[in-house]
């Protein structure tokens, strides 16, 4: 990569989060559904332990995810936090929102072109707010649903009421399945419900967007290119974005930090003036600690759908941009080691910049809630990361060595973010930034993605990439 001392800015007009709490779509998710298939009683245990969705919005991560509250906050906070509820918390807040179950069954068969989704009539009438919403879902009655299950159809469930049918799109296609089709579809709903609720927060007119990056998860193809399809598009038509293109940028959990960048490069370059940056949640990772949680009588943290959507257009004076010039990489010759890894994506940019890691006013890592990953043995990774950027600073003499935890609370923050993947990974901190950087709380935040290769079976190799975020002070 070429290397320029030069600054050069690109604008962040804003981020839009949201969080979809699903939780009778738990079942669907990898592990859930394979243990269940193992053992069918499971999913009576797993029933009894799914949060409400005023209990997952009362939840304190979920609260910080959404902008109500700061990080900080949250770690002042007793524990355990789903003891621990928040009085009056509200479902929408500075820049995201917690949607209920109900409402993105209808997104998902508003969404859907291929009469994939079928939900009961008796239950849509009941809950119904827009009589023009039935002209584009496909409604049967409950026994014409009861008929598409025993057929093979996946049941979608609100509470222990059957009110809906997911139905394969090839009988013989394994990348065609309705459980398949569901993670797809999902994807594409809440990334599309991010983008535009935060093109109504900016008032920005959809045809304004030149370019949609997708950084989800999800394998989107058939049998002949299993993967290749392209997601960004799709929720380009369904956020409206009729003038814009769009693909796919995949990095495993690194893909939001890189899509960043290349949407960055896009505008640097002149090809594009606006592009959008967008990502819907991931159902297969659902319930994945859900074993843990249950033989520590926990709820089931891991029941909603995570998503954003960030604007990047030209830089304006006094805004927040991210800082194209201070983009590092993970290079082959690397290695996996954490301190490798630390070094070639914090220090080694940094030093080009003229600054030591004691000049970063905050760092953005995996923010997995430890809460979550803590009980099934996984640790408490954002901790983690951070105590190894200490150890890099004590180890350049630039802070003492009873100074690290004064580090890793300064410079660092509690983890908040839901387990699914690519969503943690440091680009949920970015509507904190905005908000600190406004508020001349801090002067810069870098941000730092790591992506597990290894997953693919490709190879051993690790990935990561990370940029500055600053405030345009020319």
């Amino acid at each position: 990569m070429q290397e320029s001392l030069q600054a050069v800015r690109i604008g962040i007009e804003g981020v839009f989060y949201s969080l979809t709490h699903v939780p009778n779509l738990v079942r669907y998710g990898s592990k859930p559904s394979r243990e269940i298939r193992a053992n069918p009683s499971l999913v009576e245990e797993l029933s009894r332990k799914l949060r409400s969705f005023a209990d997952a919005t009362a939840y304190a991560p979920h609260q910080v995810f959404i902008g109500n509250i700061t990080p900080n906050e949250l770690s002042r906070l007793p524990k355990p936090w789903y003891d621990n509820l928040l009085e009056r918390a509200l479902p929408k807040g500075a820049f995201g929102d917690v949607v209920e179950q109900e409402s993105f069954y209808g997104l998902l068969s508003q969404a859907d072109q291929f009469n994939l989704v079928s939900l009961c009539e008796p239950w849509f009438w009941d809950r119904m707010t827009k009589p023009d919403e039935a002209a584009r879902l496909r409604l049967k009655s409950f026994a014409e649903v009861e008929s598409l299950v025993r057929k093979g159809a996946l049941p979608l469930y609100s509470g222990d009421k059957l009110v809906g049918a997911f139905e394969p799109g090839h009988t013989e296609d394994a990348n065609l399945t309705a459980e398949v089709l569901l993670e797809n579809l999902a994807a594409k709903v809440t990334a599309a419900h991010s983008l535009r609720a935060l093109l109504d927060c900016l008032r920005l007119n959809p045809g304004e967007v030149d370019y949609v990056i997708s950084c989800s998860e999800e394998a989107v193809g058939d049998r002949y290119n299993r993967g290749g399809g392209n997601l960004a598009k799709a929720i380009a038509e369904e956020g409206g974005c009729e003038n814009a293109s769009g693909s796919d940028t995949k990095a495993f959990c690194a893909g939001p930090l890189y899509a960043m960048i290349h949407g960055a490069s896009l505008i640097q370059s002149g090809v594009c003036n606006r592009v959008a940056i967008v990502a819907g949640g991931s159902l297969a990772k659902l319930g994945m600690k859900f074993e843990s949680h249950l033989k520590k009588g926990m709820p089931i943290l891991e029941d909603v759908l995570g998503g954003f959507a960030v604007i990047l257009g030209p830089a304006k004076a006094g805004e927040a941009c991210l800082r194209l010039d201070s983009t590092a990489f993970h290079p082959v010759r690397a290695g996996g080691s954490p301190q490798a890894m630390a070094e070639f994506l914090v220090e080694k940019p940094l030093a080009k910049r003229g600054m030591k890691l004691t000049d970063v006013d905050r760092y953005a890592v995996e923010l997995h809630n430890p809460e979550i990953t803590v009980p099934s043995g996984s640790g408490d990774v954002p901790r983690t990361n951070y105590l190894t950027l200490a150890a890099l600073a004590f180890m350049r003499g630039q802070i003492k060595k009873d100074q690290m935890e004064d580090f890793v609370r300064g410079r660092g923050m509690v983890g908040y973010a839901p387990t699914q993947g690519h969503i943690p990974s440091a680009i949920v901190y970015l509507g904190h930034a905005l908000d600190a950087l406004r508020k001349g709380e801090i002067k810069n935040a870098l941000f730092i993605s790591k992506g597990s290769l290894f997953l693919g079976r490709m190879t051993q190799l690790s990935d990561g990439c990370s940029f500055l975020v600053e405030r345009n002070e020319d």
